[in-house]
């Protein structure tokens, strides 16, 4: 869908032929597909480390002022206006941007549906003369052509890891109908036809196999592939303890921790039909977060503690500042212009006295004289 967008679909098709290249090089480097996709996982965190570290602190200390905002609406809950201007006061002096945490969060998600451009399976185009199938064009394909990967994707050979088809998923392992290709019209890929490239090029040394080796041992084929789903739903859970742990008590409401529980059995319910490969990406993922977030609570740098000190820190630096007026972030500024706009207001309300009982600002007309005429 985002490649869709006029707008951004130059830049995200070339982030999905980047990544593309990089994994190939990578498996030419490391002939082994699974260790190719952890090798660009990990390049992937570690070049996304800033902006993790920022997201986990901005989570962690708007957690840990809940308690506090909770006690500023209790005591201000018939004034809804003095409630934000306290609450905005307590972001400001722990030194915490309410939209931190978001932000990160979605500049990383392009990240994930782009891995799963790379790492699902292409799709097959019908090429057809006088009705009939000739050949086929290989589409949503993001590797270089004349890589050893793409040749291994294609015939689906050398795109196994731990004994699992990295190109297969949990639904599709262990039952030939469930793997079986089909072509963008929805019809079951013709074997043996030659294949193109989505630039019309002939690619002479493959042909179309119509279906993905996914293993016809039915329920013993899914062992595998439920084993790595199970990691990741797991890894899941471990990350949401750990940072329902490094939050005070009571930071999250009873729907925030449902939230955070039920997330991770999404993930799992979802990933059951992602390819392998993807999910494999997700595990190490969630691995090397949890890994970031141990570091960062041991090195006292999230928790509340850290958020205490932090707060001090934040005081101490605006009491030292004297009359200079501290950045303000974005929203505080709004909040601040929104709360001058009100005082003045409220201001040019007061000293335009209110009209009196039975006034009227329309000039009453004269009665009539003698004569019936107004006076002159």
């Amino acid at each position: 869908m985002l490649a869709e967008i006029p707008i951004i679909s130059p830049i995200f098709q070339g982030l999905l032929d980047g990544l593309g290249w990089v994994l190939a090089w990578l498996y030419d480097v490391i002939p082994n597909y699974g260790v190719a996709i952890i090798i660009l996982t990990l390049v992937l965190r570690f070049l996304l480390f800033p902006l993790g570290m920022k997201q986990i602190k901005s989570m962690q200390a708007m957690q840990a002022l809940q308690p506090k905002i909770k006690d500023i609406q209790k005591k201000y809950k018939g004034n809804k206006q003095k409630a934000q201007e306290e609450t905005m006061r307590l972001y400001k002096e722990a030194g915490v941007n309410p939209l931190g945490g978001c932000l990160p969060v979605l500049a990383q998600f392009p990240l994930l549906i782009a891995m799963y451009a790379v790492l699902r399976a292409p799709g097959y185009q019908p090429v057809t003369e006088s009705d009939q199938v000739t050949a086929y064009m290989i589409t949503n394909n993001h590797l270089p052509t004349d890589s050893a990967l793409f040749a291994s994707v294609v015939t689906h050979e050398g795109t196994g890891f731990l004994g699992l088809n990295l190109q297969c998923s949990a639904s599709q392992a262990g039952s030939v109908e469930n793997s079986t290709i089909k072509d963008s019209e929805g019809n079951v890929v013709r074997p043996g036809l030659p294949l193109e490239s989505d630039e019309g090029q002939a690619l002479d040394s493959f042909e179309s196999k119509p279906v993905l080796p996914c293993g016809t041992d039915g329920l013993t084929s899914k062992v595998g592939y439920v084993l790595l789903l199970g990691l990741m739903i797991a890894t899941s859970f471990y990350q949401t303890l750990q940072t329902q742990r490094a939050s005070p008590q009571g930071a999250a409401s009873n729907q925030q921790q449902m939230i955070l529980r039920v997330m991770p059995l999404f993930f799992g319910f979802i990933g059951f039909s992602f390819p392998a490969g993807l999910v494999l990406y997700w595990t190490v993922s969630n691995l090397f977060m949890i890994g970031q977030q141990t570091l960062l609570l041991r090195a006292g740098h999230i928790g509340p503690e850290a958020l205490d000190r932090r707060m001090a820190e934040q005081k101490a630096k605006m009491a030292t500042q004297g009359e200079k007026p501290p950045k303000k972030g974005f929203l505080a500024g709004m909040m601040e212009r929104a709360d001058e706009e009100r005082k003045r207001r409220e201001a040019e309300a007061k000293k335009t006295p209110p009209p009196k009982k039975g006034s009227s600002t329309q000039r009453k007309p004269k009665k009539p004289g003698p004569g019936g005429k107004g006076d002159s």
